[in-house]
């Protein structure tokens, strides 16, 4: 099938706070405990708003119905929901500093559909047009396979801590554009 992605509006926020709990304890399980998963939600795996304000959020419907979504950011926070954050991150300078992959979430009744490879190639489109020369993204261990399969390289293997000393294994990866 071929998906179209759209730009998030900020009414879609309460469709996406539901999608992705379902997704990650769905298509997260094989990879994290539980109480990775549950610790991850909110901080690691939540909405970042500001990816919604900037116009670099996308989500794909399927009979009105939110299905999956993702988006870049042109910021410099690298993970994570905007729960904890203050204010707006600082601008990256794309001469200098790779664009931001962020917060892809797909429903898992639609997992390995296209789904999210016709969101990466929106969002490389648009970085592109945005001048940055390089992309990174922190991958979870689920969805390093379709990065890879998407020319990102891994840059670093890593932890990333969460409250009460659960860790979650995260992967940099990177990808250089053609500029």
């Amino acid at each position: 099938m071929n998906w179209s992605p759209r730009l998030a509006r900020e009414d879609d926020i309460p469709a996406l706070e539901t999608l992705i709990p379902l997704s990650v304890h769905a298509l997260q399980a094989s990879d994290y405990s539980e109480k990775q998963r549950n610790a991850a939600l909110g901080p690691v795996f939540g909405v970042d708003r500001q990816l919604v304000k900037d116009g670099t959020y996308y989500v794909v419907e399927h009979e009105g119905a939110i299905i999956g979504s993702g988006g870049w950011s042109k910021r410099e926070s690298l993970f994570g929901s905007d729960r904890d954050r203050a204010g707006e991150d600082r601008a990256l300078d794309p001469r200098h500093e790779p664009a931001r992959i962020r917060a892809f979430f797909v429903h898992p009744d639609w997992a390995r559909r296209g789904i999210g490879r016709s969101i990466l190639i929106t969002c490389e489109k648009a970085i592109q047009e945005s001048n940055f020369r390089a992309i990174d993204l922190v991958a979870t261990l689920a969805g390093e396979p379709l990065y890879a399969a998407c020319g990102y390289s891994v840059v670093e293997r890593y932890e990333i801590k969460i409250s009460g000393g659960i860790n979650l294994p995260g992967v940099k990866m990177r990808k250089y554009i053609g500029q």
